[in-house]
């Protein structure tokens, strides 16, 4: 029977499935934050990069597939999301980046995979921009590349709503610092609304394998930008998942899962 929690009520009660044992978890210093990761596995090498204001026990159901799958996860915590620390500069697209090449070279893995959700997608295309050599190919699933990509939000809206109360508890009981999910989720916010601001130009530079994932009723990015993605980035093909939103792993993840790991065959196999 396939998963289905489209309201996200289930999400807001208990979360995504927890993580399984990780065989190796640890924390790497960089530029004034600690940042937290842990693989799960053993193959070639996939980077899961989580959503803006999540986490990454945000991929339970994805990590069990990629086991079976006979992938690595690779799971990071964005610099100031969950175990994560940061320091006070703003947050960044591109400082984000810079700290998952320190993972990778933590980990001795030359280049890996890259699943990305939102922010994490925007992280991923930056690293395939700015670190080819290191990327195998980018999974690019609901995000923008410049801010005209992004719809305008409606209120009230009980997803979005459940989404972030998770959030709130996740944060509070993973931070360093509990107390400040309302600053955090301003400083992130202004990131979102301003960043990142890539052109054309620079998207036609990108040489990695990429796949652009829409969902059918995405929340936060307009259907036209991603195609606009798919259409610029050389070789890059668009893949629109039906009948989920934003939030489509935890959603369906059945049906995210078999997009995802049909991109992975193709890019690692």
């Amino acid at each position: 029977m396939e998963t289905c929690d489209d309201d996200l009520s289930k999400f807001a009660a208990e979360g995504a499935p927890r993580l399984p044992t990780a065989t190796a978890e640890g924390f790497v210093q960089h530029d004034g934050a600690q940042i937290w990761y842990a693989t799960y596995g053993l193959g070639a090498p996939v980077v899961l990069l989580h959503g803006g204001l999540g986490h990454s026990g945000n991929w339970g159901y994805q990590v069990p597939a990629l086991i079976a799958s006979g992938y690595r996860a690779i799971l990071i915590d964005t610099r100031g999301h969950g175990r994560s620390t940061r320091d006070t500069q703003p947050f960044m697209y591109e400082s984000l980046a810079s700290d998952v090449l320190v993972v990778l070279d933590r980990l001795e893995l030359e280049k890996a995979a890259i699943v990305g959700w939102s922010d994490g997608a925007c992280i991923a295309l930056i690293l395939a921009m700015q670190a080819p050599a290191r990327v195998t190919g980018v999974f690019f699933f609901g995000c923008n590349m410049d801010p005209s990509g992004t719809k305008e939000l409606t209120w009230p809206n009980p997803i979005l709503d459940r989404c972030l109360g998770r959030h709130a508890q996740d944060y509070a009981r993973l931070s360093a610092t509990p107390d400040d999910f309302q600053a955090f989720t301003g400083e992130v916010g202004l990131m979102m609304e301003t960043q990142p601001n890539y052109a054309a130009h620079d998207l036609a530079e990108v040489r990695v394998p990429v796949t652009i994932v829409q969902s059918e009723h995405d929340e936060f990015i307009k259907r036209e930008h991603a195609e606009y993605l798919a259409q610029t980035i050389p070789g890059a093909n668009l893949i629109v998942l039906p009948g989920v939103t934003h939030f489509a792993p935890l959603q369906r993840p059945e049906r995210f899962n078999a997009t995802m790991l049909a991109f992975l065959r193709g890019v690692l196999d």
